[in-house]
C-alpha cells in the first residue's frame, strides 16, 4: 500500500524508488553499494569512493591509478570557460558560480554519444574544484591561478594548494578535505539528489539534472547548512558567551542550524567522524582554531542534553573547513564537488528506469463551483 503524503508536505518516509546506491537509517548505518561510512572514511580516499559510486565496484590498484590519471587529465579549464569566470562578478553567489560554471561546460561540451554521461561525471568532478578556485582568486585578487597541481595530487590536494596557492599541504588538511568529500559524496533520495533524477527522467540531458541538483543543494536546510552553522558560531567569542547565545535562541525558538537530521533520529554516522578531523586540526592543522572547536562541543553536549537534538554532519563541517583555511561561502561548492559523484551515480540508476518521475498530490482545495461573469462578481475585501 502507497504511504500518504504528510501534511506538512516534506514527503516524510514516502518511498519514491528503488536504488542499489545506498542505504540510510534503515538499522545498518549509513553504507555505499554495501560498504559502510566509517570503513570508507577510515581506509579509503575519496577517488576509490568516487569510483565505486560511478562504477559500483571499489577499484583495484591498476584500475585506481588509470582513474586517478583520467581526473588528472580532466583538471584543465577551458580558455572560452575561463573568459566567462572572469565575467562574474565578486558579489555572486559562489552557488551560482558553481551552477554557472556546470552550466556552460554542458555549452562547450554537450553530451553525446562520444562525450557520453561517465566523461562528463569525471570531467565535472576533476574540473569544479580547479574552476571555484580560478574564479576565487581572480574575483578576489585579480590573479589568474594555472589550475593544475603536480600529477599525483589527490582531489583534495588540488582543491587545497591552488585555494590556499600552496606548494605542498600539510597531511592532516589533506586527509581531513578527502574524508569530508568521501563524507558528503552521496545520501539516498535526498532533495538535491531527487532533483537530479526528476530531471534525468524527462530524457534531459546530464548537466541539466546536475544543475538541478546544484539549485537545490543550494539552500541552508540541505547543503547551505554548513555555512549557516559557521556564520552562526564565529560570531561566538567564548564558552561563556555560547551559553548567553544558547539560552537566548531557546527563548526565542530560533533553529540552530547543524543539529538534526530528517532521516537520523540520533546521530549521523558521519558527525563523529568529521567531529575528530576538527578536534586534530585543533592541534596539528593549519589554523588550528582551539576555540571554535570547544564552542562547538559545549552548544553540542547542551543541545543533546536538553533538546535531544544531535549534530548532523554540517554542524562539525564548518570547524574543519574553517581550520583548513576555506571561506565560509566556498563550503557549499566543495559539497557539490563531493556529491557530483551521488548524483552522478543516481543520474545513470534513473536513467535505466526509463519513466518519468511524476507523482501526484492530494488536492485539498475547494470543491467544484460555478463560474461567476466577471460583471456579477461581487466586491471583496482587498486581496491584492
Amino acid at each position: 500500500m502507497t504511504k500518504k503524503a504528510s501534511p506538512s508536505g516534506g514527503l516524510d518516509g514516502i518511498i519514491a524508488g528503488e536504488s542499489k546506491i545506498s542505504t540510510v537509517g534503515l538499522g545498518f548505518g549509513l553504507n555505499y553499494r554495501g560498504y559502510n561510512i566509517e570503513d570508507l572514511a577510515k581506509y579509503a580516499c575519496f577517488e576509490e569512493v568516487a569510483y565505486l559510486l560511478l562504477i559500483g565496484e571499489l577499484p583495484n590498484p591498476e584500475e585506481l591509478a588509470a582513474f586517478r590519471k583520467r581526473v588528472n587529465s580532466n583538471r584543465t579549464i577551458p580558455p572560452a570557460l575561463k573568459a566567462v569566470i572572469e565575467l562574474m562578478p565578486k558579489s555572486s553567489h559562489p552557488m551560482e558560480v558553481t551552477r554557472t560554471i556546470t552550466s556552460f561546460l554542458g555549452v562547450i561540451e554537450p553530451e553525446s554519444a562520444e562525450n557520453d554521461q561517465l566523461k562528463i561525471a569525471i570531467r565535472l568532478i576533476a574540473v569544479l574544484g580547479p574552476s571555484i578556485c580560478y574564479w576565487y582568486h581572480f574575483s578576489n585578487f585579480g590573479r589568474r591561478i594555472v589550475e593544475n597541481t603536480l600529477p599525483t595530487d589527490s582531489i583534495a590536494a588540488n582543491f587545497m594548494k591552488l585555494l590556499l596557492q600552496k606548494d605542498e599541504i600539510d597531511p592532516i588538511a589533506e586527509r581531513t578535505m578527502d574524508v569530508s568529500l568521501i563524507l558528503y559524496a552521496e545520501h539516498d533520495f535526498n532533495a538535491s539528489t531527487f532533483a537530479a533524477r526528476v530531471t534525468v527522467s524527462t530524457k534531459s540531458d546530464f548537466y541539466s539534472a546536475i544543475v538541478s541538483g546544484i539549485g537545490a543543494l543550494r539552500g541552508n536546510l540541505h547543503g547551505g547548512a554548513n555555512e549557516a552553522a559557521q556564520q552562526f558560531l564565529e560570531k561566538i567569542q567564548s564558552v561563556e558567551e555560547a551559553e548567553k547565545i544558547l539560552d537566548e535562541s531557546y527563548a526565542k525558538k530560533k533553529l540552530i542550524m547543524g543539529f538534526g537530521h530528517r532521516i537520523y533520529k540520533k546521530q549521523d554516522p558521519r558527525s563523529g567522524i568529521i567531529k575528530e578531523y576538527s578536534k586534530k586540526l585543533t592541534e596539528h592543522g593549519p589554523f588550528p582554531n582551539k576555540l571554535l572547536f570547544q564552542v562547538s562541543e559545549y552548544i553540542e553536549n547542551r543541545m543533546i542534553k536538553e533538546k535531544n537534538k544531535h549534530t548532523n554532519l554540517d554542524f562539525y563541517s564548518a570547524s574543519a573547513y574553517h581550520q583548513l583555511g576555506i571561506p565560509t561561502y566556498l563550503f557549499t561548492p566543495i559539497f557539490v564537488i563531493s556529491r557530483t559523484t551521488g548524483w552522478a551515480a543516481h543520474i545513470f540508476e534513473q536513467r535505466e528506469y526509463k519513466k518519468i518521475i511524476r507523482p501526484v498530490s492530494e488536492y485539498v482545495g475547494p470543491q467544484p463551483r460555478e463560474y461567476v461573469p466577471l460583471n456579477k462578481r461581487k466586491k471583496p475585501e482587498a486581496r491584492l
